[in-house]
């Protein structure tokens, strides 16, 4: 083995013993971003202009794909670390399927909304619709995040880069989908609840 090797070789093992440390670090900042603004959504409804209404239909669908998508992803991530790679790939992309359905279903929910007279911006929005549009839109940004996310690892699973003893992008991208599953059902029960 040459030095460069060597090097190189180091070099990816400090990588894949930083990656996860890393991971973590973003999504620990994520929930303090997550808590600041629900922590606001509490201390707001106190207004006098608070307006209380129930969670478009679409929400409560949307809650059931994303739980199934990580129901997916973990038997995904479970077919491969038993080498099954065909049965792997058919559950990642079932993942990347409901997670784009979750998105339109979050449409759909921001359309129910306005529907019924409660709009984000302008003169007709209320201080409550503004919160829970701008929070949930806020949680299908980190969710098309983790749609790239789910495009990359399904890339890497045709190009054979992912097997059960080298499944780390596999594990991040994983870890990454749940968290986000996680973090909106803390939203919608939060939104459910507290009103």
């Amino acid at each position: 083995m040459t030095q460069d090797q060597i090097v190189k070789e180091e070099l990816s093992v400090a990588n894949k013993k930083s990656a996860k440390p890393m991971l973590w670090v973003s999504m620990i900042s994520m929930v303090m971003f997550f808590a600041g603004l629900t922590s606001a959504y509490v201390i707001s409804m106190k207004r006098d202009d608070w307006v209380s209404f129930d969670l478009p239909q679409a929400f409560f669908v949307s809650t059931f794909l994303i739980v199934a998508s990580s129901i997916a992803l973990f038997l995904s991530q479970r077919f491969l670390k038993q080498d099954k790679r065909p049965l792997s790939l058919i559950f990642v992309v079932l993942t990347l399927l409901l997670g784009v359905g979750f998105i339109w279903q979050q449409y759909v929910g921001f359309n129910q909304l306005r529907n019924v007279g409660l709009y984000f911006t302008g003169p007709e929005s209320t201080v409550s619709t503004s919160f829970i549009i701008g929070i949930t839109f806020m949680h299908v940004l980190h969710l098309i995040a983790g749609v790239i996310v789910l495009l990359v690892v399904i890339y890497n699973h045709f190009k054979y880069k992912y097997k059960s003893d080298n499944m780390l992008g596999f594990e991040l991208g994983a870890i990454f989908w749940h968290f986000v599953d996680i973090l909106w059902i803390y939203l919608f029960f939060f939104f459910y609840f507290i009103k």
